[in-house]
Parts: structure tokens; C-alpha cells; sequence
């Protein structure tokens, strides 16, 4: 902590640059564990340091995705729960990344708040550091910004970048699927980080008891439910690439099935999804129910318990099964591709 960096003008303004120093000595046992190999030097200077690894990579190619967390932040300030939206905030970014193939290297993070409480900041950044952790990700900077007058005192912004490579080669290539290709789900944790505005607007959540036990949810809260973190599919993905040829992924957010599904399929094509075959998890069904919310509408909105689809050949299907339940996954099967003669329909659920 540089004990000579004080102003009282800028404190009596309503930044503390003290308080900034105090959060990064807390955060930095936290970001201890998300260190790995390619990390070049410590938080705290001007750039982050990461020298690249490539080992077996012939052609590499850097992949980059950022994101934030959006409203789910709004539960996180009504729970007073602060220590897993990080993983939110990388589970965004990543399941991007990993949809291309890429592996993922390293984090930064960026916190915008009302005020600088250094506790709860270290508390946010120990989110973002599991999220890493679950990834294989190191956090190598970041930046919080204390921005009184433009943030109330109680609220912070969270967004975040990620950097991964992959070889040209081994760039996934929807150009190589097929009409009887399989679709493959992996199973969500629950909302994850989209669709929180009309969540928020569904259940009231500014006037309601979002912390009373909920029996539709198993005896937990709803506020509990939704601010359950993003599941990451980093590893488990790159286990499956290692062993089977993947022709297409897709991380299921915002605009749910019908936004995010067809991203991954090329013209000519669609997706054909058995409606009874998706495991929807109950706390979509009581978001459907409270705010009288279409079918269409939910699976255009959220990601119903599948939080990323991937596209295999059906002689391929046995052993990304075999693969994904080895590396900790519940893979299901959800659906097909099918040849399509119009452009404007990529995706059935029916």
C-alpha cells in the first residue's frame, strides 16, 4: 500500500484512494489462485503480462470476448450477496470464447462503483477469481473505477475480457455440418446472466420478499434461485475437442434458442429441437406462470436449462456422451439437423 498517495480534496470529492489501495491487498490472495504459467508479473501495474505458450499450436490464433453481468446485479445489491457474480462475469466471457474452439488464458475485469468499500470489492473479485479458477483462466488486471455522483454508494457496475487461442486448424467449422448431425445439451445451473429485466419485472423484485423459502424452488428463496452463478463449460468443452470432431457450439443467453442456436448453423440448415426432450429447470416454469410469459417468449428470452448446445455427427455421438459425463456433464440429447429451403427459418421447436 503506497501510504503516500493521500489527497483529502479528492476524498472530500467521494473517492478514497486509500480505499482502492486497501481492496487490491485484500483481492490478492484471491487472485493467487487463478495464477498459471504464462503470467509474467504482479497486479498493480499498467498492463497485464502473459507470455504465450505455443506448444502444439502451429497456427495460433488469439480469440477475445467481453461481456458484463448485466441486471442480475440488481439482485446482488437486494440479497447483499457480492461474492459470485465474478463468475458470472467470466462465465460470459469464456463460454464465448470456447464456442470457437479457443482456450481460454487470461481474465481482466473491470468495476465501476458509488463508493469504494473495500470489502465488498475483494468480495466481487473473489467471484471473478473462481470463475477463472473454473475456467483455467488467470486474472492478470483490472481496473475499479469509484465514480461518486454517477453510481448510488451501494451499486457497481461489473463487465469483463477474456483472451483465448486456438489453431487456425482446429477452428471450429460449421461449414462441415450435415443435415443428421446431433444436438447436444448441456444442462444450465439456471437463469445464468440474461433475461434479468423481465425476471426483475416479473417477480417485483424491489417490493417483494425475494428471501423468503420458495416450495416451487425446493425450500430456497427465490432470490437465492436467480443469483445462482453461470454454470462454465470451459473444460469440459476442451476435453470433448480433444476426442471428437465438434461442428458447432453454441452458449445459450440472451435471446435464448432462437437468437443463439442458428448462430452455430450454417445456411441450408436448421435446428429441429424435440420441445419434450429439453429438461426445464422449475424456476422457469414459475417465471412462466407468475408473468403469464408465451412458450415463444421464454424460449426467446432465456436459456430454459440448456446452457450451451453442441453439434457432433451421429457416429461421433456415443463417445461425446461417454466424454462429457467423464469430465463432470449431464449431456442430453435435444435434438437434430435438418435441411432447411428457408433462410429466415433456422430453428424449430417443436
Amino acid at each position: 500500500m503506497n501510504e503516500q498517495s493521500k489527497s483529502e480534496a479528492y476524498a472530500n470529492a467521494g473517492v478514497d484512494i486509500t480505499a482502492g489501495y486497501k481492496a487490491v491487498e485484500l483481492m490478492k490472495k484471491h487472485i493467487a489462485r487463478t495464477l498459471t504459467a504464462g503470467v509474467c508479473g504482479d497486479i498493480g501495474g499498467f498492463g497485464g503480462l502473459f507470455e504465450l505458450d505455443l506448444t502444439g499450436i502451429s497456427r495460433p490464433v488469439l480469440v477475445s470476448g467481453t461481456d458484463g453481468v448485466g441486471t442480475k446485479l440488481k439482485l446482488a445489491f437486494l440479497m447483499d450477496r457480492h461474492d459470485t457474480v465474478g463468475i458470472d462475469c467470466v462465465a460470459m466471457c469464456v463460454n464465448d470464447v470456447i464456442c470457437c474452439g479457443a482456450k481460454p488464458l487470461f481474465f481482466l475485469d473491470y468495476i465501476a462503483c458509488g463508493k469504494n468499500v473495500p470489502e465488498r470489492i475483494a468480495d466481487i473479485v473473489k467471484g471473478v477469481c473462481e470463475g477463472c479458477v473454473q475456467s483455467g483462466a488467470a486474472l492478470i488486471g483490472g481496473e475499479t473505477a469509484e465514480m461518486p455522483g454517477f453510481y448510488p454508494e451501494d451499486e457497481y457496475d461489473l463487465a469483463g475480457y477474456c483472451t483465448g487461442v486456438v489453431d487456425k486448424d482446429k477452428i471450429i467449422d460449421r461449414g462441415t455440418m450435415n443435415a443428421g448431425d446431433v444436438i447436444i445439451a448441456l444442462p444450465s445451473s439456471g437463469v445464468h446472466s440474461n433475461g434479468f429485466s423481465l425476471v426483475r419485472k416479473v417477480f417485483d423484485v424491489e417490493n417483494s420478499d425475494i428471501k423468503a423459502p420458495c416450495d416451487r424452488l425446493g425450500g430456497r428463496s427465490i432470490g437465492e434461485t436467480l443469483l445462482t452463478p453461470t454454470r462454465i463449460y470451459v473444460k469440459p468443452v476442451l476435453a470433448l475437442l480433444d476426442k471428437v470432431k465438434v461442428k458447432g457450439i453454441s452458449h445459450i443467453t440472451g435471446g435464448g434458442f432462437y437468437e443463439n442456436i442458428p448462430r452455430s448453423i450454417p445456411k441450408g440448415l436448421k435446428a429441429v429441437i424435440n420441445r419434450s426432450a429439453v429438461k426445464v429447470l422449475p424456476i422457469f416454469d414459475l417465471i412462466r406462470e407468475t408473468g403469464n410469459i408465451s412458450e415463444r417468449d421464454m424460449f426467446n428470452t432465456f436459456n430454459m436449462g440448456v446452457g450451451m448446445d453442441i453439434i457432433v455427427a451421429p457416429e461421433d455421438l456415443s463417445t461425446a456422451l461417454h466424454v462429457l459425463r467423464e469430465a463432470g456433464e449431464e449431456p442430453y440429447v435435444i435434438g437434430s439437423v435438418a435441411a432447411s429451403d428457408d433462410e429466415n427459418v433456422r430453428i424449430e421447436i417443436c
